[in-house]
C-alpha cells in the first residue's frame, strides 16, 4: 500500500531516529523501531535516511536538488527539441 506522507512526519521520524539510533546495535535495528512506533513500512523509513544522508553529503550519491534540477533541464530540452521540429518543418 503506497501512503504519503507530510514533510513534517518525514522530518519527525528522522529526528526519532536520530535520538534512537545511539540506542540500538545497528542502523537498521533503529529504523525498525521508528517506522513501528510510526506504523510504517522501515523500507520507507530506510529510504527516508538514505536521502537525508546523500542530501547532507554524508553519502555519494544525486541530491534532491540536483535530481530535481535535471528533471527541470531535461524538460527543457524536449521542448526546446520540439520547437525546433516545428520551425525546421515550417522552414
Amino acid at each position: 500500500m503506497n501512503r504519503k506522507y507530510s514533510p513534517e512526519m518525514r522530518e519527525r521520524a528522522l529526528r526519532m531516529l536520530a535520538e534512537t539510533r545511539p540506542s540500538h546495535p545497528n542502523m537498521m535495528s533503529a529504523v525498525r523501531h521508528v517506522a513501528g512506533l510510526l506504523g510504517m513500512s522501515p523500507e520507507t523509513m530506510r529510504l527516508w535516511q538514505r536521502r537525508f544522508e546523500v542530501d547532507a553529503g554524508v553519502k555519494p550519491g544525486l541530491t534532491t536538488d540536483a535530481a530535481a534540477e535535471i528533471k527541470r533541464l531535461q524538460k527543457e530540452v524536449s521542448e526546446l527539441r520540439k520547437a525546433n521540429e516545428i520551425l525546421r518543418a515550417a522552414a
